[in-house]
């Protein structure tokens, strides 16, 4: 629920999202694009990061 919360807070940078529930490892995958600054999204993985029990991973591409 938290995630969530978080999530709609940024909600304008999120331009897709894909949730994968892994139930044999008791685990729950998330996985979003966002298209927004650097200072955005690592507003948003620090919030998310910040949570117990969660983990983040960033990947940022450019366009050119």
């Amino acid at each position: 629920r938290r995630i969530n919360t978080i999530l709609s807070e940024y909600g304008e940078i999120v331009v897709g999202r894909m949730g994968v529930p892994y139930r044999e490892r008791n685990l729950s995958i998330i996985s979003l694009i966002v298209d927004g600054s650097t200072d955005e999204i690592g507003a948003m993985t620090g919030k998310l990061g910040a949570l117990q029990g969660v983990k983040v991973k960033t990947v940022l591409l450019t366009k050119n």
